[in-house]
């Protein structure tokens, strides 16, 4: 094999160093050096060779390769020498114990490797997954709150998607309105009002931007109202008069529930005891958008009690009180797409039902003291069936967790006969995993917000309880439990009513007061309302001021003759130690009757001798 590199390199006109340039500079002391490491190198290589014959077949072609590439090397001549050494490996020599032995670049780089694992220690890795599996550690009821909403149940519960306020409403008619971030350990409704006059509130559910709240009551007619309780939009009255309730613009009887549509905004279904569930717009409150109407498999008229939409919002769920679930297509409402007759007892309010937060899953809290599971691809039989679940409200709730592994729902107790709970389901297994005892009265409502982590309940006693983890939760209740309660300010307390005269001419009406702040600092440049009040004066008058006691003579009498309170032990002697003075010196009442006053006459009292004298002789003879 013909080798042209090393002629090409002692070339005089190559690109390779100059000899003489090398013995100046001393390269060349460089080069001796290399070659005998190398001889080394390959004197150790024979001695590991002839003493380790066993050696692995890869590593001793590789170190005779090395060793005749070397062989060849060697037998050239010097001048070829500096192009060759271009080709070899150059570096320090190799540590005495890879040399010989089979490469492991991993244990070498990396290290020696840990001894392989038992099975106990893959059991207790094992039983560590497990223990972090269990859905019931993330049940955050570590600690709670109570916002007092009144003395009457709380039948709706809405909190809006970021989880800042929260919106009660109750059997009172009240809606009131908790902000987590602006409320302090007094724990107090910063608005209430009445939306829906004197009916009572079925429903509150805020909308999928948060802007908007919609309200259903008792009455056929639901209210939208923005974050502030203001209204927005209040939906028709249909015609009661009409046959087909497909032809009226609105409800005609009493309201159920309501629910808004998770991707359309403006959007929102509620169901009535008219047999219909109508869809609305914000836009146009004067009809609604469609109707759905349920119907028996005989085709008869059924009241739906509840309904909702399904997470991506083209599925509508509405239970009826003959037990059925119905579900339609958003875009057809002529048939439903699913329908089982027999989901719940007949005659009974089914008061919820519920999509899981992956779509494929439905739960319905039946009014038959049952909870359901339903798989809508397979809508022919339960999955699971829990019993022994007391309701005696229409709208006791039931809801996911946020991971989709838990389903909880509250228990109704008779007043007086034990505590409500609120109790968890695990969706895969339906086993009744955990229990909270809530207080002495009802668990009507129950939300579970997927952002703050946080469990709503709302009761029958009135109370709304907020239950978190300062570790496992997020804003919402551990906002308001770090502050302090303020202390109500004197100077508020003093502020004068602002009375309202709308019909007074402009020069008499009163400006209207924009807040009490701001009344407060001008009522503080005012001089005569910020005058504080002299105190009473002691003793004599002074400055033109009268003194405590006046200085007239019917004050001095007042003072020191009426004010005498000198107490008589004896009220008889107090009478009679005027007696003797009056007898000797009449001066008042007996010279006034001494002529008209009768004559006294007493009777004679005989003394006991005079009695003897008198005495009849018989009387002497028989003594």
């Amino acid at each position: 094999m013909e080798r042209s590199a090393p002629s090409e390199v002692t070339a005089p006109d190559s690109s390779g160093p100059d000899p003489q340039l090398a013995v100046t500079m001393g390269f060349t002391g460089f080069e001796a050096r290399e070659k005998e490491e190398e001889m080394n190198r390959e004197k150790q290589l024979r001695q590991n060779e002839d003493t380790e014959p066993t050696s692995s077949g890869s590593n001793v072609i590789r170190d005779c390769s090395k060793s005749s590439s070397r062989d060849s090397s060697s037998s050239e001549s010097e001048d070829s020498s500096d192009s060759s050494s271009d080709d070899e490996l150059i570096g320090p020599p190799l540590p005495p114990k890879m040399v010989g032995q089979p490469a492991n670049v991993e244990e070498d780089i990396l290290g020696p490797l840990p001894p392989p694992l038992s099975e106990d220690d893959d059991d207790e890795d094992d039983a560590d997954e497990g223990e972090e599996e269990n859905p019931v550690q993330k049940i955050p009821d570590s600690h709670e709150i109570t916002l007092k909403h009144g003395t009457k149940t709380v039948s709706a519960l809405g909190l809006d998607p970021s989880g800042a306020r929260l919106v009660t409403g109750g059997y009172d008619y009240d809606v009131k309105f908790w902000d987590f971030a602006g409320m302090d350990a007094s724990f107090k409704a910063f608005r209430s009002l009445q939306p829906c006059e004197c009916h009572q509130i079925k429903s509150l559910q805020y909308s999928n931007t948060g802007d908007m709240i919609l309200v259903v009551s008792g009455s056929s007619q639901a209210k939208v109202i923005d974050r502030d309780g203001f209204e927005v939009m209040e939906c028709i009255k249909g015609d009661q008069y009409i046959v087909d309730m497909a032809n009226t613009k609105g409800h005609t009887a009493m309201l159920h529930t309501g629910s808004w549509h998770p991707k359309i905004k403006g959007e929102f279904m509620t169901c009535s005891n008219d047999a219909t569930v109508r869809i609305w717009e914000v836009e146009n409150p004067k009809k609604q958008k469609s109707v759905f109407k349920p119907r028996t498999m005989q085709g008869k008229k059924v009241i739906p009690t509840t309904c909702t939409y399904s997470r991506d919002g083209n599925l509508i769920a509405a239970a009826c009180q003959n037990g059925s679930i119905q579900i339609w297509d958003r875009n057809l409402t002529v048939h439903p797409k699913f329908h089982y007759k027999q989901a719940h007892d007949p005659g009974t309010d089914t008061s919820c039902v519920a999509f899981s937060y992956d779509g494929n899953v439905l739960a319905s809290r039946g009014g038959d003291d049952t909870l359901k599971l339903w798989d809508i691809r397979q809508f022919n039989k339960p999955l699971f069936s829990a019993s022994g679940l007391p309701t005696m409200f229409p709208m006791t709730d039931c809801c996911f967790s946020p991971d989709d592994k838990l389903i909880v729902t509250g228990t109704s107790v008779q007043r007086g006969c034990g505590s409500g709970k609120l109790v968890f389901f695990e969706r895969r297994t339906f086993q009744r995993m955990y229990e909270i005892d809530i207080t002495d009265a009802s668990v009507v409502r129950c939300l579970w917000h997927p952002k703050l982590n946080q469990i709503m309940v709302g009761t029958a006693n009135g109370l709304a309880k907020v239950y978190y983890d300062p570790n496992k939760s997020q804003r919402g209740a551990k906002l308001c439990v770090v502050k302090t309660q303020r202390k109500a300010k004197q100077a508020e307390t003093l502020t004068q009513d602002y009375i309202i005269t709308p019909h007074a001419l402009p020069m008499f009406r009163e400006p209207r007061q924009r807040s009490t702040r701001k009344q407060l600092e001008k009522d503080r440049l005012d001089p005569l309302k910020s005058h504080k009040p002299e105190p009473p004066v002691a003793g004599p008058g002074r400055g033109g001021r009268v003194g405590t006691h006046g200085g007239t003579l019917s004050s001095y009498i007042v003072k020191n003759i009426a004010l005498d309170k000198t107490d008589d032990s004896n009220p008889r002697e107090a009478i009679l130690r005027h007696a003797k003075a009056a007898e000797d010196n009449p001066y008042w009442v007996s010279p006034a009757y001494s002529k008209t006053q009768p004559k006294t006459m007493f009777a004679q009292v005989e003394s006991d001798d005079e009695e003897a004298k008198n005495e009849p002789e018989w009387k002497k003879r028989k003594i």
